[in-house]
This record gives structure tokens, sequence and C-alpha cells, in this order.
């Protein structure tokens, strides 16, 4: 507990806003180390000196998470766990939001999806049940209409919404898959991220829907490319993070949303130096 909460209390209740910000920021500059006594701090029956502390609780969170992300983005290793970026991201972006009750909701739809597939005997039979079961009874789809949206790109909010990027739909695809042993890799296509499993090609923002090589070639060909060997192999966490990333940039250079432009640009100049580097 604060030696001086009394004190503290009185100063956060002055009519003076120079000396009320002067004392958040001097909280705030403790970091977690004072989340207890910020705590503690935030119970006193004055609503104007709790609404204060919240405050800057709410910055000691944003800042970890913040902090957190960036650490993970410059020390960046291949065989992070991507399942835990994606919520690092979530975490960086909105620091409020609690993502472990979305892994128990993974964890949860896994275990449905492992009693489904229990008796599949070929990959093309178990991508349509993945299919069936993400698309028809969660009812995840792509969201075409509202597509350049923050909440499309965070995997939080895909799942409040159902509804996301090809990116964001492909990693729950895989997400629940691997729950229930089923390994399906994301493909980094030019203008457009699907899956795979085995020999079998998909696409979570079409529902799961099957690919065809031809249906792949003319996705690359509305990029003006040709289908090589090297478009087909599994993406790496780093490809993945970078470009999920790069979605979100584009988000905020359209909304002209510019900390946040930076921050994401920052994360993905240490991605991309840090694969330089390897």
């Amino acid at each position: 507990m604060f030696a001086q909460k009394e004190a503290l209390v009185r100063l956060l209740r002055d009519s003076d806003p120079e000396t009320v910000r002067l004392i958040k920021d001097q909280l705030l500059s403790a970091g977690s180390e004072g989340m207890a006594d910020l705590k503690d701090l935030a119970s006193v029956s004055d609503p104007a000196v709790s609404s204060h502390v919240q405050e800057v609780m709410a910055g000691i969170r944003e800042q970890n998470s913040y902090e957190e992300f960036s650490l993970l983005c410059h020390f960046f290793g291949e065989t992070v766990d991507m399942e835990q970026a994606t919520w690092a991201l979530a975490r960086a972006i909105e620091p409020e939001i609690c993502t472990q009750k979305f892994e128990h909701k993974l964890n949860t739809w896994g275990r449905q999806f492992l009693v489904k597939i229990s008796s599949a005997v070929s990959n093309r039979e178990r991508v349509l049940l993945l299919a069936d079961f993400m698309a028809d009874e969660l009812e995840f789809r792509g969201n075409s209409e509202n597509y350049y949206s923050e909440r499309n790109a965070l995997l939080p909010r895909v799942i409040d919404t159902r509804a996301g990027l090809p990116i964001t739909l492909t990693l729950l695809y895989m997400m629940v898959a691997a729950r229930a042993g089923m390994w399906v890799d994301g493909i980094n296509l030019p203008g457009h991220f699907i899956a795979r499993h085995g020999e079998i090609f998909f696409d979570p923002f079409q529902r799961g829907r099957i690919l065809s090589q031809s249906e792949i070639e003319k996705i690359l060909i509305r990029q003006g490319l040709q289908l090589k060997t090297c478009h087909l192999q599994a993406a790496s966490p780093r490809q993945i993070l970078v470009r999920m990333l790069a979605n979100l940039l584009y988000v905020y250079d359209l909304h002209c949303e510019c900390e946040k432009h930076e921050h994401v640009q920052s994360w993905i100049n240490a991605l991309t130096a840090g694969s330089v580097a390897g």
C-alpha cells in the first residue's frame, strides 16, 4: 500500500489539472510494480479519484502490452508459437481485451471438432468436415462488406463477429483443426491468403471452399503472376505475422490513425529486419 495514500488522494482531488496530471504521470512511471497499490487506491469512495487511478492502470496495461509485442517482434524466432503471437498482437492494439477467454472458446471448439473427424479417412473428407463446422455450425465468413476494418484483423474480434479477413479466418481454421490433431498450413498467396491440408487447398474466406489448381492460378493471374512452386509453400510464422500487420497498416493509413500506423510500421520493420539478419 502507498505510504502516502491520503496525500495522493488529496492531490488527485486537487482543482488544478496540472497537479493531477503530474501525480498521474508519477503513478504511471511506477509501472506494473505499482498495480497492487493502484488497485487499493482505486477502491476509495471518491469517484473522481477512482477514475483518475483507473486511467493510470489502463495506461500501465497499454504500456505493458505494447512492450510485450514489440519485444516479440524484435526477438522473433521461427519456432515462435503463432497463436500466442496473435493474442499478443490483439492485446497490443486493445490492452483491455482478455484473450484467455477466447483461448478457452477455441479449446471447446477443438474438442467438438475432434468428435466430428474421428472417423474421417481422407484429407478431403477432413477439410469438408472442418469447413462444415467452421462455416455452417459456427458461421464464420469472409467480411466482404467491411473488409478494411481493424476488427477483421484481430483474432478476438473475428471470434466475436464471426467475420474476418482471409488470413485471420485461416488462422482460426488452423487453430481449431490443430486442437483436433489435424494439421493445416497457411498459404501466403499474393493477393489472397488460403489454407492447405495435405494436398487439399481451400479458402476459409469463402466458407472453406476447396480450390482446384486452376482456381489458384486465377488468383495469381489477378496479381499479374504465374503459379510457381514457391507460391504453394506453407507460410512461416514470420510471414503470417508480417501479413497480418500489413493489413492493419493499410487500415490505419486509410483511416488516418497516425499513432497506430507508426506502431505497426515499427513492428513490421523489426520483423523484416530480423528476417534479413537471420
